[in-house]
This record gives C-alpha cells, sequence and structure tokens, in this order.
C-alpha cells in the first residue's frame, strides 16, 4: 500500500480543521477527515496527479477536495502531504517546504 507521509505544517492543517468543523458536529469532522484520508490514500496510489504547483515549492502538486484543497509532492512510495488548505485562502500567504 502506498505510504501518506504527513508534514507538521499539514498535520496542523488537519488538527485546526477537524477543531472548526467539530464545533458544530464531532460526527462530521471525523467523517470529513476519514473522506481526506481516502483521498490521500488514492493520490499516493495514482503516481503524477494534480496540477503541478512548481511555483509553490519543487515538486509540488495540488489537489481540490470540496472547499479544500491539497497540496502535496510524490514519493518513490506515494506522497509527501505538504498542506491541507480551505480554497479561500490566499495560498500567496502561506509557506509551504522549499525542499524537494
Amino acid at each position: 500500500m502506498p505510504l501518506v507521509d504527513v508534514t507538521l505544517d499539514a498535520q496542523a492543517d488537519l488538527k485546526e480543521i477537524w477543531a472548526f468543523v467539530a464545533r458544530n458536529s464531532v460526527m462530521q469532522a471525523d467523517r470529513l477527515l476519514n473522506r481526506f484520508q481516502e483521498t490521500f490514500q488514492y493520490l499516493a496510489s495514482h503516481q503524477g496527479y494534480g496540477r503541478p504547483r512548481s511555483e509553490l515549492s519543487p515538486g509540488c502538486r495540488s489537489h481540490p477536495f470540496g472547499k479544500y484543497c491539497f497540496y502535496f509532492r510524490t514519493t518513490n512510495d506515494g506522497i509527501l502531504l505538504l498542506r491541507v488548505l480551505h480554497s479561500a485562502r490566499d495560498i500567496r500567504q502561506i509557506e509551504f517546504p522549499k525542499n524537494p
């Protein structure tokens, strides 16, 4: 099974998203993060999927998911999840890892 590695920034993003959604419904927050995980696995299994976003970070790709966007880099074993951001955020103001 392909690996999904998660940066500290992406972990913080996921915790923030869960906490925001959980204010209304813990069950919905859990369900959303489970759907995220399923999509991360899909991306890890389908190398080359997603829009190239090298202007953000070398090798970065993006994939929209509802109101959110996943930013990741493909690896030999799957993907490295760089960030998970609400699509309304100005990504020019967000830091992305620069190391390939």
